[in-house]
């Protein structure tokens, strides 16, 4: 790509007067100039350079960054994640090279298919060394193009300014997602003047598509005239901050809405036409009701597999309409009827104004039956049982309701995650965090961190309190509860080191069922019960947790939980809640891989 050509700011009144500076430090500069205030890293010889320039940047006249020294490269890329999808900024990651930027490319592909705005510096050999099987040599830039929304080498220190800025567009522009630097160690360490550059334009990449206002017109038409039309509502409403006029849209046409995993916070929980979660285990009438409608209307959203099930046979009744800024996702699993292609923030009240105020009540109501079928064969049982060992979903009850709301959800992946997801309480935005499309084990305890930064309670950051951006719908101080499993929390309990470190106020629950408990539900539904490697002897967390100085209490009956979750949350900076749950736990309802979204069970099949 030529940057001269795609871009065209530098000189003009965004730039500032150029002044001799290492590689290193116009590194600084540049993503000062980019408003970044939190980094994520670990440092190493190829990096080195970076790190010292990142000395003065941290303290003193020159601070402009904190930087969280995470114990695992991995952990810096989820905790940059959980700082992005929190906050709603670009999070940041600096490793060295070799088997320092290997390490990040789960988080990467994890940002990737989750669409979340990250960039990840990574040292490498000096040019000169490149091709040689120098120490700690890898083609990071090779390896990370297929998982990235671009990866770049920086070869010289004259493009730094251009290629940071060039990075932090891409990463946040369009549909958000992760951007790798490669960054040489004689690009470090070269002087240049340095000039601040501001890039907004790239060719061949168009962030957000003009709005189609025939194709507007199209879904107006198929909307005003339906008669059981069902909203999917996905993350990208959030990643748009689109939840407001996704609110105007639902309310004038009276729609109904389901809402995936990743888009649980773009509607509140409790409004009248939020209808559920979608998806393998999301709840019940909205999935049987996917099969009923007559107009579906997607909205930031990939039809996912754990979404549609048997796409041979999804929604095949219905009129689809979808709504979203990439085009890459339309008709790629499921055939559109209209594509609206554009930002939602856009398309959404475009839409909204040539609709007819309506009134689907009677389609509404239809849900009703349903839903109390689920909450009496899954839900009360769930969160209210009256006898035997601790369940999941009373657990993440207790938590919900001692929360009263205010806190954001990460969870680790496995029935941790879809019981969490399942029964935590969403009325605020951008409020839940998790692993949806890699599913990656070991994704909580970092991805917490990261998000307790973007919260910025009272007490961290060397007692700084920051104020975030209101509209990107954060607010200060909220409450950060984490979920786990003991197979996922074990995945990168080294970042218990950086909790301790930062006193990072993250509320760990750690769901304890000695077993891998999603992948025992399976083996003993679908192969034969034949528990193969999935129980785990686990160690004594307790004393892990004081190893760590961390506040630790076990739950070992349902007559402790209350006052124990209490406890915790009264409790400042970290804690870790350990429950004992039951070993056979199974998460419900579920629709069987490859089956139909409809051929929901309630039950397992004995």
């Amino acid at each position: 790509m030529d940057k001269e050509k795609d871009q065209c700011t530098a000189g003009t009144d965004s730039c500032i007067c150029p002044h001799k500076v290492t590689g290193s430090e116009a590194l600084m500069l540049a993503l000062k100039a980019e408003g970044v205030k939190t980094i994520f890293g670990y440092p190493g010889g190829s990096i080195m350079p970076v790190y010292d320039a990142l000395y003065d940047y941290t303290r003193g006249e020159k601070k402009a960054f904190d930087h969280i020294l995470v114990r695992h490269e991995q952990a810096a890329t989820h905790a940059a994640e959980g700082f992005a999808r929190v906050s709603g900024e670009v999070g940041v990651a600096i490793v060295t090279s070799g088997p320092g930027a290997t390490n990040t490319l789960t988080g990467v592909a994890d940002a990737m298919l989750d669409s979340t705005p990250i960039v990840v510096i990574a040292g490498q050999v000096p040019i000169g060394a490149l091709g040689t099987d120098a120490f700690q040599e890898v083609d990071l830039v090779g390896v990370a193009q297929p998982i990235s929304k671009w990866s770049y080498q920086i070869r010289h220190a004259d493009d730094i300014a251009w290629a940071v800025s060039r990075a932090f567009y891409i990463a946040r522009s369009g549909r958000p997602g992760p951007v790798v630097l490669d960054f040489p160690k004689n690009a470090q360490v070269e002087t240049v003047e340095f000039v601040e550059q501001k890039v907004d334009f790239v060719r061949s990449y168009v962030a957000c598509p003009p709005l189609d206002h025939d194709a507007v017109a199209q879904a107006a038409e198929l909307i005003n005239n339906a008669r059981k039309p069902l909203a999917l509502v996905g993350q990208g409403v959030e990643l748009g901050n689109a939840q407001d006029e996704l609110l105007a849209f639902l309310e004038k046409a009276d729609i109904p809405a389901g809402r995936t995993m990743l888009g649980l916070s773009a509607l509140p929980s409790t409004h009248p036409l939020n209808v559920g979660m979608l998806g393998m285990h999301g709840n019940y009438a909205v999935n049987l009701k996917e099969q009923e409608c007559d107009v579906l209307i997607a909205i930031g959203m990939r039809f996912s597999d754990r979404v549609t099930g048997n796409t041979k046979t999804y929604a095949r009744q219905a009129k689809v309409i979808h709504l979203d800024i990439d085009k890459s996702e339309i008709d790629k699993n499921v055939k559109t009827d209209v594509a609206v292609v554009a930002d939602c923030k856009e398309s959404l009240p475009a839409i909204t104004a040539l609709l007819r105020k309506a009134d689907h009540r009677e389609w509404r109501e239809s849900f009703l039956p349903l839903d109390a079928k689920e909450r009496e064969k899954v839900i009360e049982p769930a969160i209210h049982p009256k006898e035997g060992p601790l369940l999941m979903g009373e657990v993440v009850n207790a938590v919900a309701e001692a929360t009263q709301g205010d806190a954001v959800l990460v969870t680790d992946v496995g029935q941790n995650q879809l019981f969490a997801t399942r029964y935590f309480k969403y009325p605020k935005r951008r409020s839940i965090c998790t692993s949806g499309g890699l599913g990656t084990m070991g994704y909580g305890m970092p991805a917490a961190i990261g998000a307790t930064f973007a919260c910025a309670p009272a007490g961290l950051m060397n007692n700084e309190k920051r104020t975030m951006n209101n509209e990107k719908g954060t607010m200060n101080g909220r409450t950060v509860v984490c979920f786990m499993g003991d197979g996922g929390f074990q995945m990168n309990i080294q970042e218990l080191g950086t909790i301790m470190e930062q006193q990072a106020p993250v509320k760990m629950i750690l769901m304890n069922n000695n077993y891998l408990g999603n992948v025992r539900q399976w083996q003993d539904m679908f192969w034969n019960r034949r528990k193969s490697f999935t129980r785990m002897m686990n160690p004594c967390y307790e004393l892990i947790a004081q190893g760590y100085g961390i506040p630790y209490e076990a739950v070992t009956d349902r007559s402790q939980l209350q006052a124990a979750v209490e406890k915790m949350l009264a409790t400042k900076g970290p804690y870790i809640l350990e429950c004992a749950i039951k070993e056979d736990d199974d998460v419900l309802p579920m629709t069987p891989p490859g089956s139909n979204v409809n051929d929901m069970m309630l039950t397992l099949v004995p």
